[in-house]
């Protein structure tokens, strides 16, 4: 997408749907449309003035806002305004200056996005397995067509895309209706049941017929040679291209990768190269709103038949109660047909000592539980004991920690060779050391001058003679690439340290 000059434009057209007369002008362009499409394209104020008298809305409407209104509407590019010199008689007339006024072609665009708008409930969308076969057909035509003749080809690539269109357009507004919400809460109830087998047999035709055809079509762009599609594109190009437009600049490479674009939307919408394709999205889609609508239907049915089965329980029930002798007769009805009405759960109960149903709970052993006591004055006796010694365990871990120092630090004494430790040469090291080196290299490059400390006080420097090389440093949990840094030590460092 190239962001040209128009993309950026604002859209002074559709002011005239939202500005503060907005009544009044709505219904002067919808008279100027419906006038455009009896191809009666200019129009007089008088005429104008005369169509919006016709309502009794426009009671107090004068010649003088009629003027305004259509002087608003030139100003924002919705009309276009020629003087009228075949009424000019006089230079009275003339100065005056009579006009005649035709619709835009942006506001013809816009009006009759306005139609479509205020029909999308009434139009609604559809599935239509005649689509599939006339792209099928048309993509057999292929072969025969006559690629020299650029008029030919440019009416079939403009069928094929157009019949595409209108696929895919009407089967996602119709997938959309049928996911709506006001769908959902339809399908749950009864009245959904008259029309569940029309619909259910409307969906089934139409996923056969598409994985009947549109198989067939998958075969045939498969088939498609690329170099006779890709001619195609460029004959279709040329004659668009060829069309005399006024005012309108149209560049070959946009027009090319326009149909190129939609060409490639409808290989993918059927074949889809490596991903699911459109076509088979369509079926799974369809096949679970077929599911779907299946077990709505029997919920309902199911709900309603449980309803009737319990009303004749219900009844019968009733009439069991009203043959009871008396109110103690019926409690006992009532607890045996609906249970008890308050009930307790029991805890802490082991065991029973016997397998014996017969044994009633007052001829098993008690079982004794102690509670304390909530009252503020009843507290419980607090035992005194001696503090435990915990100093050999403290000794045994300073030993322990002590003599993980000395190991670590005969490590580190290790890798000093000729009073420095070069990262280029580091053997295999373990966590604890890799941390301790980065530590230590860290704290030097901080400082300005690039000398620091070690735990012990011995004082080192940060050489960055070979740090524009790179090395590996191999550590017993991975390795890790780094510059050749070299910490050189400023005073002899032995193993004995």
């Amino acid at each position: 997408m190239r962001a040209n000059e128009k993309l950026l434009r604002p859209v002074y057209e559709v002011n005239y749907l939202r500005a503060e007369n907005v009544a009044r002008y709505r219904l002067i362009i919808r008279y100027f449309f419906t006038e455009y499409e009896k191809i009666h394209y200019w129009l007089h104020k008088e005429d104008v003035y005369a169509m919006m008298m016709q309502y009794e809305e426009m009671a107090g409407y004068t010649m003088e806002q009629c003027q305004q209104d259509l002087q608003s509407l030139v100003e924002w590019g919705n009309l276009i305004a020629i003087q009228d010199s075949q009424k000019v008689k006089t230079i009275e007339d003339f100065k005056n200056r009579q006009y005649r006024y035709q619709l835009s072609e942006y506001t013809v665009e816009i009006e009759r996005m306005t139609l479509r708008l205020e029909n999308l409930g009434i139009e609604g969308a559809s599935l239509e397995p005649t689509l599939l076969e006339k792209l099928l057909a048309s993509l057999k035509d292929l072969n025969s067509l006559d690629l020299s003749n650029e008029a030919q080809v440019h009416q079939w690539l403009n069928t094929l895309m157009s019949d595409f269109i209108r696929l895919n357009q009407n089967y996602q507004d119709y997938i959309k209706t049928l996911n709506s919400a006001k769908a959902e809460e339809l399908m749950k109830t009864t009245a959904f049941l008259f029309f569940k087998d029309k619909l259910i047999n409307y969906l089934r035709t139409f996923v056969m017929a598409m994985q009947k055809t549109g198989t067939l079509i998958a075969l045939a762009l498969e088939e498609i040679d690329d170099q006779r599609i890709l001619e195609v594109l460029k004959q279709a190009t040329a004659y668009e291209f060829s069309i005399p437009r006024i005012d309108v600049e149209l560049q070959k490479e946009v027009i090319y990768e326009n149909y190129l674009g939609k060409w490639q939307s409808m290989y993918q919408w059927f074949i889809g190269e490596g991903e699911q394709s459109e076509m088979d999205r369509l079926n799974d889609i369809t096949n679970d709103i077929i599911r779907k609508m299946t077990r709505y239907a029997a919920q309902i049915i199911e709900m309603s038949n449980r309803g009737s089965n319990r009303k004749e329980q219900y009844y019968h029930l009733a009439d069991i109660f009203m043959k009871c002798r008396d109110l103690n007769e019926a409690h006992c009805l009532s607890a045996y047909v609906f249970g008890v009405a308050d009930c307790l759960h029991l805890d802490h109960i082991r065991p029973r000592t016997t397998d014996n149903i017969h044994q009633g709970v007052y001829e098993d052993l008690p079982r004794y539980l102690k509670f304390d006591p909530h009252s503020r004055m009843a507290r419980n006796k607090t035992i005194r004991k001696p503090a435990k010694d915990y100093t050999l365990e403290k000794r045994m871990k300073q030993f322990e920690i002590q003599a993980e120092q000395e190991k670590q630090k005969r490590r580190m004494a290790e890798l000093i060779h000729d009073q420095r430790i070069d990262f280029r040469y580091l053997p295999l090291l373990d966590t604890m050391t890799r941390r301790t080196l980065l530590e230590w290299l860290a704290k030097g490059l901080e400082e300005n001058n690039a000398i620091s400390r070690t735990e012990d006080g011995s004082m080192y420097t940060i050489s960055k003679e070979f740090a524009d090389e790179m090395c590996v440093v191999h550590c017993e949990d991975g390795d890790f690439i780094m510059p050749g840094f070299q910490i050189v030590f400023l005073k002899e460092v032995s193993g004995d340290e």
